[in-house]
């Protein structure tokens, strides 16, 4: 999913920068943080936020007579990234640590203390940057997502509703809230959400016109359903005499 996400924003000819990426003890990835940076690209991704459902065979059952589909679930997190005139941060609000990068299982990969965490004392948000091997650029970088994060709680309606959405986005990971499925052993893609089925999964997975096609049909119910609420709460004119 994160090569997808990598593949469209080539596609789109946006700009993909890594500020987070942890493998998992046994491959794959863990956590990762990223900005992308082009035109309309949270109108584009804003749909992406939600609960993720794979079903795959892992490589290790290949082999087996009894090939077991793993089922696993993800969260996918999308936020604005403010500029510096939308949010003011007292530096002495503050406190910032460094650490060793750390790879696979939690062991150093790094022989300084580049990796950079920085805690918001008064909202208690945190933000962490280890991607690069320069401290001040890891530092510039966790800035950044810290600002995305506490502009997302803290200024304007706007906010409020992304806050909203970000919520629906976080979720418990069940599988009953899930937005989209990969059926890599059926080669099936699904989203929930309008009913959406890709039967090439491959092609999908790149990142290029499927997944450009269900992101505008996302557009476009989204749009829908805000004409119908609206048509909805509009009380009726009554004419005169």
């Amino acid at each position: 999913v994160f090569d997808m996400y990598q593949g469209f924003a080539s596609y789109k000819d946006w700009d993909f920068e890594v500020f987070n990426y942890t493998e998992a003890d046994y491959g794959g990835l863990h956590h990762a943080a990223v900005k992308i940076s082009g035109e309309n690209v949270y109108r584009w991704l804003k749909f992406e936020g939600g609960t993720h459902r794979v079903q795959r065979i892992p490589e290790v059952g290949l082999s087996s007579r009894m090939q077991r589909i793993h089922t696993g679930t993800m969260m996918v997190i999308v936020l604005p990234q403010p500029s510096d005139v939308d949010i003011a941060i007292d530096p002495k609000d503050l406190r910032i640590d460094t650490f060793r990068s750390r790879g696979a299982g939690g062991q150093s990969v790094n022989t300084t203390d580049s990796a950079v965490r920085i805690v918001h004392l008064p909202t208690g948000t945190v933000a962490e940057c280890q991607q690069s091997r320069s401290q001040l650029q890891n530092r510039e970088l966790a800035m950044r997502v810290l600002k995305a994060r506490l502009y997302q709680s803290t200024v304007g309606r706007q906010v409020e509703e992304s806050h909203t959405a970000r919520k629906q986005q976080v979720g418990t990971r069940a599988q009953s809230e899930r937005i989209r499925s990969y059926h890599f052993s059926q080669d099936r893609v699904t989203d929930h959400r309008i009913g959406y089925v890709s039967r090439d999964i491959k092609e999908f997975m790149s990142g290029g016109e499927l997944l450009e096609d269900l992101l505008l049909q996302l557009q476009e119910n989204a749009e829908t359903e805000a004409l119908l609420e609206l048509v909805k709460n509009t009380p009726p004119r009554h004419a005169d005499g």
